[in-house]
């Protein structure tokens, strides 16, 4: 667990998946979800077995392992498959309407504290 950072306004708890299992559950079989999930090494997700929509950050690693620039920003519904970002290098995923109540766009820089 930690926290999602930007500019040194937390957004949000973060829990990281670390484990090939944990990335690969993501989301699935929860009922909701407070906070966001942030997938390393992940440049496309699906929502197969999701129960809600959720948005997805796809982000670049900046000069530190913790930190990470937005280039992808999407909305995506149960049952569905995304087109992969190839220059991702990791996914933040949260529940739908979160980034924009977080003010979380293209071009932020965010960090994992």
């Amino acid at each position: 667990m930690g926290w999602l950072v930007s500019e040194d306004r937390v957004i949000a708890a973060l829990e990281i998946a670390a484990t090939r299992s944990d990335r690969r559950r993501g989301l699935m079989g929860r009922s909701g979800f407070d906070g966001a999930l942030l997938l390393p090494k992940v440049r496309a997700v699906h929502t197969f077995g999701m129960r809600f929509p959720i948005d997805v950050a796809f982000v670049i690693a900046d000069e530190s392992p913790e930190a990470f620039t937005v280039v992808a920003v999407k909305e995506m519904v149960p049952h569905r498959l995304g087109l992969p970002v190839l220059k991702a290098d990791a996914v933040i995923e949260a529940t739908a309407g979160a980034f924009e109540r977080w003010g979380v766009g293209v071009g932020d820089r965010l960090e994992v504290r």
